[in-house]
Parts: C-alpha cells; sequence; structure tokens
C-alpha cells in the first residue's frame, strides 16, 4: 500500500469506508471547539492546526458543491447559531487577504443560490 492510500480506521458506527472516521472527527472538533472558546483558551490550538483544518474545509466544500453540482449551507446551525457575522466575514477576510484577493474579486464570484430565487 502506497503512502497516498487510504488507511481503514476501526469504526464504532460500523462504517466500511476509509474515511468514515471523519465524520466522527469534525463532531469532536466541534465539541472541543466550543470548550475552549467558552473558557478562553483558544491559544490551546496551533496556527497551523487551524489553517489545515480551515483548508481542507474548504477545499472538500467546493469539491463536494462543484463535483456533486449542488450547494449545501457550510456552517452548522442556523444564522447566527454557530458562527456569527463578525466571524465568519473575518474568517473571509484573511482567506481574501492570504490569497492576495480583495472584495471586488470575490463580488466577482459571489452567486446566489438557486434555493434563494
Amino acid at each position: 500500500m502506497s503512502s497516498s492510500e487510504p488507511t481503514f480506521r476501526s469504526n464504532p458506527l460500523g462504517r466500511n469506508d476509509p474515511y468514515g472516521w471523519i465524520e466522527d472527527a469534525t463532531a469532536e472538533i466541534e465539541k472541543a471547539t466550543a470548550e475552549l472558546l467558552e473558557n478562553g483558551e483558544a491559544s490551546r490550538v496551533s496556527d497551523e492546526a487551524v489553517a489545515r483544518m480551515m483548508t481542507a474545509a474548504i477545499r472538500l466544500y467546493v469539491a463536494k458543491s462543484d463535483g456533486e453540482e449542488r450547494t449545501f449551507r457550510p456552517l452548522t446551525g442556523t444564522r447566527d447559531e454557530t458562527v456569527t457575522a463578525t466571524e465568519a466575514l473575518s474568517a473571509v477576510s484573511e482567506i481574501l487577504r492570504a490569497l492576495h484577493l480583495g472584495p471586488m474579486e470575490l463580488a466577482l464570484w459571489y452567486r446566489r443560490r438557486p434555493d434563494e430565487l
């Protein structure tokens, strides 16, 4: 098996999928993040770990939405239940800045979802 091939991991839900563990891991990450934020301890997670999670999430979201030709809500909860507008816009601003893009490029790519028409 090459290093690029997925390894099957023990899965308590009985999934026969080498990536099934991601479902459980994301639930644990969401729970741990809520605890860290509640306790004011976000600094316990490295910048690199946060960047890896954001990079993976963005790439997977785009691959699913483009590849499956559909969109889905990229955040849990409704409205600002789990992510505030300030948090979302801060993250988007930093992502744009990291890619040397600005609001104009965002405006060019922005599109209304089919279910919002």
